[in-house]
C-alpha cells in the first residue's frame, strides 16, 4: 500500500509542472532543501524514481508522469470540495479563478473590483496570459473561467458573448492618414503594422481580415504587449491594430487616433468561456451571471 501525504504530492505537482526545484520552493514559498526532501520521501513510497536529471534539466520518468497526472487530479478534487464547502458557507466566502487574455486585463479588473463592491467576502485569482496559454490554463483545469475574444469551436469549452470588442486602427497624430476619410483598406497595403506575438487573439483576428481583402500585411515591429505597441505606434514606428477598450486613455489624451478605414471596425466580441461540463463553483457561476447581464453597462 502506499503512503503518500497531501504535502509530497503537492510538492511534487508543483516540481513537475515547472521542471524546477528552485522554482517549486518558490511557488510554495519553501525552501529548495525542503522541496528536495517531500519529492524524495514521494520517490521512496512510490518505490521508482520520478525525476531524472540530465544535466541541469529535470525531466519526469514514466512513473513521474503518472505521478503528475494523478497529484493534479486529487488537487482538482480537493479544489472542488473546497468550493462545494464554500457554497454551503454562503457566496460571500467563495473564490474567483478567472484567466483573461492580455487585452481583457483593459477592462477586467474594473469588472471584478465592482462584482467584488457586492459580494466583500470573495477573494480573487486572476491570471493574464495571450489566448494560447489561457486556453491551456481551461484545458488543464486551472481555472474556472476565462475571459476571451475567440474561444475553440470544438466543443471543448462552453461560451457566451458578454460584450462587444471592436478593433480599429490606430495611428499617431501626425500621420497624414489621420485627416482622410473612408480610406480604402487596400491603402493599408502601404503602411507598416506593429502586430502582437503569435497565439495572440488579436493578431489572428488582424491576419484573417486582411487575409479575407487579399491585402499582404507588411509587419513591423512583433511584441507580447498592447502596451509596447501603443508606445511604438505614437513613436511614428508604425499603425497598430488594437481593442479599442485598450487605447481609451491614449485617445481620450490625444496622443493616438483612430483611422476612418472603411470595413473598420473590425468587429469581434467578448466571452466568458468555461471547460465543457465543468462544476462551476457558486462564485464563478455568480460573476459569469453578472458579466452576462452588466458588463455592457458598466463598461
Amino acid at each position: 500500500m502506499l503512503h503518500l501525504t497531501l504535502r509530497q504530492l503537492k510538492v511534487f505537482e508543483a516540481v513537475a509542472r515547472n521542471l524546477s526545484f528552485s522554482r517549486a520552493a518558490e511557488e510554495l514559498h519553501l525552501t529548495q532543501p525542503a522541496v528536495s526532501m517531500q519529492v524524495k520521501q514521494l520517490e521512496d513510497n512510490a518505490g521508482l524514481p520520478l525525476l531524472e536529471q540530465v544535466g541541469k534539466k529535470i525531466f519526469l520518468t514514466d512513473a513521474g508522469r503518472e505521478m503528475h497526472h494523478y497529484s493534479r487530479a486529487i488537487a482538482q478534487q480537493l479544489a472542488d470540495l473546497e468550493a462545494t464547502l464554500g457554497e454551503l458557507k454562503g457566496l460571500d466566502r467563495g473564490k474567483l479563478n478567472i484567466a483573461v487574455v492580455s487585452t481583457a486585463n483593459y477592462f477586467a479588473p474594473q469588472l471584478i473590483a465592482k462584482f467584488c463592491q457586492r459580494h466583500s467576502g470573495v477573494t480573487v485569482s486572476l491570471q493574464v496570459s495571450n489566448s494560447e496559454a489561457v486556453l491551456k490554463l481551461l484545458a488543464d483545469n486551472e481555472t474556472d473561467l476565462a475571459v476571451m475574444g475567440m474561444p475553440p469551436q470544438d466543443g471543448s469549452v462552453t461560451s457566451e458573448v458578454f460584450m462587444e470588442n471592436p478593433l480599429v486602427v490606430i495611428a499617431p497624430p501626425q500621420h497624414p492618414l489621420c485627416k482622410a476619410k473612408h480610406i480604402p483598406v487596400k491603402r493599408l497595403e502601404q503602411e507598416i503594422f506593429l502586430v502582437r506575438e503569435s497565439g495572440s487573439g488579436t493578431r489572428n483576428a488582424m491576419e484573417r481580415f486582411f487575409a479575407s481583402h487579399l491585402i499582404n500585411l507588411n509587419k513591423g515591429m512583433e511584441t507580447g504587449t498592447n502596451e509596447a505597441i501603443k508606445q511604438a505606434v505614437q513613436a511614428g514606428m508604425g499603425l497598430g491594430i488594437v481593442s479599442v477598450h485598450t487605447a481609451e486613455l491614449e485617445l481620450k489624451a490625444k496622443r493616438l487616433k483612430v483611422l476612418d478605414v472603411v470595413d473598420f471596425p473590425i468587429m469581434r466580441h467578448w466571452h466568458i468561456v468555461h471547460r465543457e461540463n465543468k462544476r462551476l463553483p457558486l462564485v464563478a457561476k455568480a460573476f459569469r451571471e453578472f458579466l452576462l447581464k452588466e458588463a455592457n453597462k458598466l463598461i
